[in-house]
């Protein structure tokens, strides 16, 4: 299982939101390729990289946030996945560009299912995650701030339909708040989608890793870690010893 570090992009900087609320921001950070070398000095094998400024409906490629990005893959050896206001093919074209390894499409998963396919046949499957950010068990879009109105696990079978292999499901109401992984959301999810599932909010400590990691042939493949390393609360080598 494969734990990823979370280093979410706003105006350039490295910051963690609460609840996906803009409002409730803390900055950790002015440079994040300094925070990613951190993370993978600490074993990171994947980092996850989110432009907010994109999710939250600015440019979706707005220019410090690309130049933080080209400079996290310049910096560092290892895999990277990003997400973050990716709408259109040539904004797939783009981010593969600048040397991350896969996207993460998030709002068009559920507005625009035919852009999805046709990147999963352009680009391949293992270059196209699909993103879910679910609040009471239904899709939201548009940075967390509109609700679809479609079930998560409707969501994810249709996606596997049209060739999408990997999704990165994200509990809002838990992200930040360190309050526990939701376990058995997630392991549902993954065995009656069939999709390889990242878990991702809420993760508060060890004990979140170790329940994810027994849960592992489910079909749960890997999980963002964000609040709680920053805040100290979870050791990511210790992480990544258990999931291992």
């Amino acid at each position: 299982m494969i734990v990823f570090p979370a280093i979410d992009l706003r105006h350039g900087r490295c910051v963690r939101l609460r609840q996906g609320d803009p409002h409730a921001e803390t900055v950790y950070g002015d440079d994040p390729a300094k925070m990613a070398a951190q993370w993978v000095s600490q074993r990171a094998a994947w980092l996850h990289v989110v432009n907010l400024d994109g999710a939250l409906g600015d440019q979706s490629l707005d220019a410090p946030n690309v130049r933080r990005l080209q400079e996290i893959c310049r910096s560092v050896a290892v895999p990277i996945q990003f997400g973050g206001g990716l709408r259109t093919l040539e904004d797939i074209t783009a981010a593969l560009g600048y040397g991350v390894t896969r996207v993460v499409l998030g709002t068009v998963a559920v507005t625009d299912p035919d852009l999805v396919a046709e990147a999963v046949l352009r680009f391949g499957a293992e270059r196209i995650v699909a993103g879910l950010d679910a609040r009471d068990g239904r899709v939201t879009t548009h940075g967390w701030q509109a609700d679809s109105g479609e079930s998560t696990l409707a969501a994810a079978q249709r996606l596997a339909d049209i060739g999408i292999r990997r999704v990165v499901v994200t509990d809002i109401a838990r992200d930040g708040m360190l309050t526990g992984v939701n376990l058995t959301a997630t392991a549902d999810l993954a065995r009656q989608s069939g999709l390889k599932v990242i878990a991702s909010g809420g993760v508060r400590d060890l004990d979140d890793i170790r329940q994810l990691k027994a849960a592992e042939s489910q079909g749960i493949e890997g999980v963002i870690v964000g609040q709680a390393i920053y805040s100290g609360a979870l050791d990511l080598r210790q992480a990544i010893a258990i999931a291992s």
